[in-house]
């Protein structure tokens, strides 16, 4: 399972390089886009096929799955902590039927001791951040976990068997795809590990 983050900062041809690795099989896409409003994320998604919706998962303005035909909704550590004690209240306004909801963890124990059952968690860093710097890994055995758990940074196509190794299902990766020469080829290699 390969998870590919939007960079924060919009790319060169990002909207046409994501085409493509939607074409050669990129299943989810997290759209992380701190900066950008509503109305920029609304005329963002309108730039992408329509039928690629249903790969692309939000983290802000989670009342998007109303109008789009999205994959599911991610939740940040700290949107999390605030909402999820009382999970009921949060999404009554959602239409969630068929979405995922997943989650972002820097602490295994909290992933673990996590009661809301998230389809899938995303901890970090594993490994040496690409795209933050000074973002040390901390390498996270997560075998002992029985969540399906997937491992964000420094993932490049030359790590992937260290992230299984450590009990991975699957990495979350932004830098290794965005900041590559070939975006492309490495997004390839990274899924032929997988296959």
């Amino acid at each position: 399972m390969i998870i590919l983050i939007a960079p924060e900062i919009d790319s060169p041809n990002e909207i046409e390089t994501l085409h493509q690795l939607f074409e050669a099989g990129l299943q989810y896409y997290h759209l992380r886009k701190p900066s950008k409003t509503l109305e920029e994320h609304v005329a963002y998604l309108n730039q992408i096929d329509t039928q690629y919706h249903n790969r692309i998962v939000v983290h802000y303005f989670h009342e998007l799955v109303n109008t789009f035909n999205l994959k599911g909704i991610h939740f940040q550590e700290q949107k999390r902590i605030e909402h999820i004690d009382n999970p009921g209240q949060y999404f009554k306004g959602l239409n969630m039927f068929g979405k995922t909801i997943s989650s972002s963890f820097h602490e295994p124990e909290e992933l673990e001791n996590c009661y809301f059952e998230f389809d899938y968690h995303l901890l970090s860093p594993v490994f040496s951040s690409i795209s933050k710097a000074g973002y040390e890994g901390r390498g996270f055995d997560v075998n002992h976990i029985d969540k399906i758990v997937i491992g964000m940074g420094g993932v490049t196509d030359s790590n992937i068997e260290a992230f299984k190794q450590l009990g991975y299902k699957g990495v979350g990766v932004l830098g290794g795809i965005w900041n590559s020469k070939s975006p492309m080829e490495t997004f390839n290699n990274m899924q032929k590990q997988y296959l």
